[in-house]
C-alpha cells in the first residue's frame, strides 16, 4: 500500500478527563507528520482518536484508518483517509493494524486500548515480531498498568524481560527522541 514508514496508535475513542491527554493526541499526529509518516488507527473521528488524525492530516500525513462492520455507525468514521480497510471484526482490525505498522504507540484510553495493547505486547513476549511498543505514560496515566505488570512479574506469572518488550516514555518528545533513534 506505501513504502512509508506507519506508527499504529491505540487510544480511546473518549478525550478523557484530563485535557493532556488530547494535547498529546495533537502532539503525536504532528509528529507522525514531521517524520514523514503514516498514521495507522481505529479509524473514528472521535476521542483521542479523531485528535490524532485530525492533527496528522492537518499536518500532511497519510492516514490508514481500520474500522470492523459493526463500528461503522458508532465511531463516526472519518471520510477523508488516505485508505479505509474495513473488516469482519475486532480482532481483525488489530491484525491489520499490525501488519501495516512498524511501531506502535499507546495513549490513554479504555478497555479498547488495553485489549490492543496486551495482544501486540502478548505476541513480542512469544517472539512472533519485535516492532517497538511505546506505552505514553501522559500525566501518569498508564501508572498502575505499569505497577499490575510489574506485580505479574513479581508474582511470577511473567518473565522479568516482558518489561522489555515495551518502552514507556513520559510524553510526545521522548516518543519523537526513540522513534528516530530506533529509525535513524
Amino acid at each position: 500500500m506505501t513504502s512509508l514508514p506507519s506508527l499504529c496508535v491505540f487510544c480511546g475513542a473518549r478525550t478523557g478527563a484530563n485535557p493532556a491527554y488530547a494535547q498529546a493526541a495533537v502532539e503525536v499526529g504532528r509528529l507522525i507528520a514531521t517524520l514523514g509518516w503514516r498514521l495507522v488507527y481505529g479509524a473514528g473521528d472521535v476521542g483521542l482518536m479523531g485528535e490524532v488524525a485530525h492533527a496528522a492530516q492537518s499536518a500532511g500525513a497519510k492516514t490508514l484508518g481500520i474500522i470492523p462492520t459493526h463500528l461503522l455507525g458508532r465511531e463516526q468514521v472519518k471520510r477523508d483517509h488516505s485508505a479505509v480497510i474495513i473488516t469482519e471484526n475486532m480482532h481483525e482490525r488489530k491484525k491489520v493494524m499490525f501488519m501495516n505498522s512498524d511501531a506502535i504507540a499507546v495513549l490513554p484510553g479504555g478497555a479498547g486500548s488495553l485489549d490492543e495493547f496486551f495482544e501486540v505486547l502478548t505476541w513480542a513476549q512469544i517472539g512472533l515480531h519485535h516492532k517497538p511498543i511505546y506505552l505514553l505514560n501522559i500525566a501518569g496515566y498508564w501508572k498502575p498498568l505499569i505497577t499490575l505488570l510489574d506485580h505479574i512479574i513479581g508474582q511470577g506469572f511473567a518473565d522479568p524481560t516482558l518489561r522489555q518488550q515495551f518502552i514507556v516514555v513520559p510524553d510526545v518528545v521522548a516518543l519523537k527522541t526513540s522513534l528516530i533513534t530506533k529509525f535513524a
